[in-house]
């Protein structure tokens, strides 16, 4: 009798290893990641770590359920407040490796998802390639792809809603293509990133071809050796050199987007995030200074006047606020409108590359950088944006993230399938564009279309009152 031949990432045939539907029992977790992911796990009802080879979970650890306090694991360290495994309540022991959610990083989805047998009920973060949208060359490379479709197939005016890209380049394969284009625009500045690298490293600003030429002196010319290994991509980006400024710095905005399909495409948009500022005031007299340019707080932490009790952030309602007081409703609803705009493209970009699988889902991290005409740029988008805390109230802000995660994922079987808002999160795409059933304190009350979209950042997140509101709302429709 022949072996049926089994696909990677679809439920086993062993009825042996089917658990039975999720939702009248515990919930046994994975999880890879040391911070606010961790301790939002941990203390969610009704879900148990499953210790093993890629658990976190110390051995001493290993005994009674923990808390369900929403700060639990933090401790004091100077003015700080951070997360802490040594403050959390034992778990315990399970001699069995099964689990339903695996929050893993992805260097073990690329290691192990081709030989994974997954039940109808287990989720795990990351789709296969999920890189195709998240390394900056590649990003690049499917925006220009689906430009020209829509260019071709709905007109050059469809087209342009593409512009929210610098012009970019991937060396050392455009090489060439890169110089022509320099020798046009002479005297405006270029950036430089590593295609796969994050937290600005390897970043450097630049005005002449002889600071890329002596850098990397020879690695971009044809490689006659065909033993010498290929240099690292780069890619190379007209830098905005026109930022919005607030207070005389520089700062992007960290978007949270949350895709559990692809096809058909389902999007959610977290109303809270962050603006990160630059610590030193900007200018372009020193492109040099990566505390000017580079808005990362792994960088700006290093500044020699950086104060971790201010930080370097804003939340994105305190960011709305501004705007709206300074530029006017209309105008920053236009700027907001358009960073969804950004959101849906990019990832309709990709739609049809990505290897869609039901048992996936990815929590993509957004940065976006505001002009002074407050046209929103798409810098880049991360697989594993952080999850580390750097203060009391980035812990709040990711908790919540996450909590609200695990609620529109629900995996506990609570929900009806049909909600608009679940927690912080708005359904802002399912297969076509989704509605706003009510308008906000943000949403302008006249001059707004009739159709507005389902689209709130930045805006006020009661998510705990509405939470007891959606779950109590499908309990009685699931009553009846």
């Amino acid at each position: 009798m022949s072996k049926v031949a089994r696909i990677p990432g679809y439920q086993s045939k062993n009825p042996k290893q089917n658990r039975g539907i999720i939702g009248d029992r515990e919930i046994r977790f994975k999880c890879s990641l040391q911070n606010v992911i961790l301790d939002v796990l941990r203390g969610r009802p009704g879900w148990t770590e499953v210790p093993g080879p890629n658990s976190q979970v110390p051995a001493a650890q290993q005994g009674t359920r923990p808390s369900n306090h929403q700060t639990s694991g933090l401790t004091q360290t100077g003015n700080q407040s951070r997360p802490s495994l040594q403050s959390l309540p034992p778990i315990p022991r399970n001699s069995d490796g099964d689990w339903d959610f695996y929050w893993c990083d992805r260097e073990w989805l690329h290691q192990n998802y081709d030989t994974m047998f997954l039940h109808e009920h287990q989720k795990i973060l990351h789709f296969r390639n999920h890189y195709e949208l998240t390394r900056k060359n590649l990003m690049v490379k499917n925006l220009k792809r689906l430009r020209k479709q829509t260019e071709r197939e709905q007109g050059k005016t469809e087209a342009q809603s593409f512009d929210f890209y610098p012009t970019t380049y991937e060396l050392p394969s455009e090489y060439h293509i890169f110089v022509e284009e320099f020798k046009k625009n002479l005297g405006i500045i270029w950036i430089m990133k590593p295609a796969a690298k994050s937290q600005g490293k390897g970043i450097f600003l630049f005005r002449r071809l002889k600071d890329i030429t002596d850098w990397k002196k020879g690695e971009y010319q044809p490689l006659s050796d065909q033993t010498r290994d290929v240099p690292e991509t780069y890619v190379v980006q007209r830098y905005i050199e026109n930022p919005l400024l607030i207070g005389g710095r520089k700062f992007d905005v960290r978007v949270y987007v949350l895709v559990c399909s692809y096809n058909p495409l389902k999007v959610w948009l977290y109303r809270g995030g962050f603006a990160r500022f630059s610590n030193t005031r900007f200018s372009l007299d020193s492109i040099e200074d990566t505390y000017v340019h580079l808005t990362n707080v792994a960088v700006q932490k290093n500044a020699p006047d950086y104060d971790p009790e201010k930080g370097c952030k804003w939340s994105t309602q305190q960011l709305r606020k501004y705007l709206a007081a300074k530029h006017g409703v209309d105008k920053v609803q236009k700027m907001f409108k358009a960073i969804d705009n950004i959101i849906i493209k990019s990832l309709q970009s990709v739609q049809k590359i990505i290897i869609n699988d039901k048992h996936c889902f990815e929590m993509y991290g957004y940065d976006v950088l505001l002009d002074d005409d407050l046209k929103p740029w798409l810098i880049e988008i991360n697989a594993s944006p952080s999850l580390t805390a750097s203060g009391k109230e980035d812990y709040d802000l990711k908790f919540g993230l996450i909590s609200d995660l695990l609620n529109v994922l629900d995996l506990e079987n609570r929900l009806t399938g049909k909600e608009k808002r679940i927690g912080g999160w708005d359904l802002l795409w399912d297969d076509g564009p989704i509605v706003a059933d009510d308008n906000m304190d943000c949403t302008p009350a006249n001059g707004s279309a009739v159709s507005t979209p389902n689209s709130y950042l930045g805006c006020f997140n009661d998510r705990k009152k509405q939470l007891r509101e959606i779950y109590l709302t499908a309990q009685s429709v699931k009553k009846s």
